[in-house]
């Protein structure tokens, strides 16, 4: 029976299935991570951070044995993949998305404190390549960034959808293509253009664009999803440590930090404050997963205060020990006001915007 039994555990160990677990992470201060040059920063350190979770793929073995831990939350891999992405890419999806994030949390950061931005549009970044489309044939990965095709500029996503929406299937196009590479550790880096030849194929559904002037099915199909890539002129250079971390819900701390960094005063009111949510360039706080989770790691660490997007927090509530206080939002606004009204200075700049 003893060898019976290890057969079977070791089977179990060996299967792996479409099912991941999230489980606590660490709540990290952010100031610390974070390095600005080219304007005056504040010296003072209050303690914002942000919080994490770990993200495993289960064999079948460690799915059984982890619905006796707590704080755990089972996800299956259509929850947090579209339809035809492989989890092979969830690795590189989640650096780009901390890139992203780490960008609009500096738009946002700037913006509140009164900079006007200049955005200059780059491309069509792949956040996505489905499997044997003509895309992962031609070798095209997550954070490739498409700056041409067949000799026009591409300057957005709606460009490129707008140029390979009408083509009959089977046309070839060379796409001009800025390769990314993404280090063990996160870090994203673009080389000069190469040109790729892609023949497109018939859709595999009915697929409709979303952009203006571009209607009807489209005949064409790459296999790509993407994002607008798009660079902004800020006045300081900033660098966000956020090794090994990937995902979006760093956002609205980042944020936060960047405020403190680049304004005079406690803007925490030197309480020990956590945050999660989404941030994009208009300072708009998004829905972020394992916020549970998140919460356990935000009371392990001794925040005082942890604010979570508004549809949130039912969740957090109901992991909150006694002394750690939720707070709702939706905007950075509501944020800021929160904290004055905690004892947190109102945001002035240190360097007046130009």
């Amino acid at each position: 029976m003893v060898v019976l039994a290890l057969v079977v555990v070791g089977v179990l160990q060996r299967w792996t299935l479409n099912e991941y677990a999230l489980t606590p992470g660490d709540a990290t201060p952010v100031q610390p991570l974070i390095s600005i040059k080219g304007l005056p920063v504040d010296t003072h350190h209050d303690t914002i951070m942000l919080t994490d979770v770990y993200l495993q793929r289960l064999s079948a073995w460690q799915y059984i044995i982890m619905h006796f831990q707590r704080h755990v939350a089972f996800l299956s891999g259509d929850q947090i993949l579209e339809p035809g992405i492989p989890s092979s890419q969830l690795v590189a999806q989640g650096f780009l998305e901390m890139a992203d994030s780490k960008q609009s949390a500096e738009v946002a950061a700037f913006t509140s404190l009164g900079w006007h931005l200049r955005a200059q549009p780059t491309g069509a970044v792949v956040n996505g390549v489905v499997t044997n489309s003509p895309a992962a044939k031609a070798s095209i990965k997550v954070a490739d960034e498409v700056v041409g095709a067949n000799g026009v500029k591409v300057h957005d996503t709606c460009q490129l959808e707008a140029l390979v929406h009408d083509l009959a299937p089977g046309t070839r196009i060379a796409l001009e293509i800025r390769r990314a590479h993404i280090s063990g550790a996160g870090d994203i880096t673009r080389s000069s253009v190469t040109t790729l030849r892609v023949t497109t194929t018939t859709p595999t559904q009915s697929l409709s664009s979303g952009c203006p002037g571009v209607t009807g099915p489209a005949r064409s199909w790459l296999g790509l999803s993407l994002e607008d890539g798009v660079q902004y002129q800020f006045p300081a250079r900033i660098s966000i440590d956020t090794k090994y971390i990937g995902g979006p819900s760093a956002g609205l701390a980042m944020t936060l930090s960047l405020i403190d960094s680049l304004s005079r005063g406690s803007l925490t009111g030197h309480h020990r404050i956590a945050a999660t949510g989404t941030i994009d360039r208009f300072g708009n706080v998004g829905d972020v997963g394992g916020v549970a989770q998140k919460t356990v790691a935000v009371a392990d660490a001794g925040a005082k205060y942890f604010f979570v997007p508004r549809v949130e927090v039912a969740a957090a509530t109901a992991n909150a020990p006694a002394g750690l206080r939720i707070v709702g939002v939706t905007t950075l606004s509501q944020v800021l006001k929160a904290l004055e009204r905690i004892g947190g200075a109102r945001p002035i700049p240190i360097t007046q915007p130009r």
